[in-house]
């Protein structure tokens, strides 16, 4: 350690202050506005597509736990659909009214059972959107809205295995 004198002049300083605060996000390592925007639209058009697959399905479904497990999803589905309606409108953005094709791959798997994994398989392909993305949001309440659709759409597929019979991954 260097002894300090009252006397002694100031020191010179060859940085400026620290002003990464000011940073632009994707040069701190976060995804960009026009990057997030994509994402959220994406999602949308694939939360539509799921819950309108869950609905029809459900319409479809005998009265039982495979009913009331599509009728779970796909109010979950709506709900993350205004979340991200939401976001997006928040950002000064017009959201997408397109429906993921999905919906029509999945409208064409007429056995029920088959159709539910691949449900399964669309929400795990969120799941994947959502892990990838989430370390690189900033925004806190974007953060935190993304961060409970995932858990909830692991739930979902741990909740449709178990009632559709499934095995995971499947």
């Amino acid at each position: 350690m260097t002894d300090h004198r009252d006397d002694d002049p100031p020191a010179t300083l060859s940085s400026p202050a620290c002003s990464m605060s000011e940073a632009d996000d994707v040069y701190m390592g976060y995804a960009g506005k026009a990057e997030l925007l994509a994402l959220l639209n994406e999602l949308l058009e694939a939360e539509r597509a799921g819950a309108r697959v869950a609905l029809e399905s459900a319409r479809a479904a005998p009265e039982g736990p495979i009913r009331a497990l599509l009728d779970l999803v796909h109010h979950d589905e709506g709900r993350w659909c205004a979340m991200l309606l939401g976001h997006i409108k928040a950002r000064g953005e017009t959201p997408s009214a397109k429906m993921g094709a999905f919906y029509e791959k999945a409208m064409a798997i007429v056995e029920l059972g088959e159709r539910l994994k691949f449900l399964n398989r669309g929400q795990g392909w969120v799941v994947k959107k959502l892990r990838e993305i989430l370390p690189r949001v900033r925004d806190d309440r974007l953060h935190a809205d993304l961060a409970e659709m995932l858990r909830l759409h692991e739930v979902n597929i741990a909740r449709t295995n178990e009632v559709a019979g499934l095995r995971p991954g499947a």
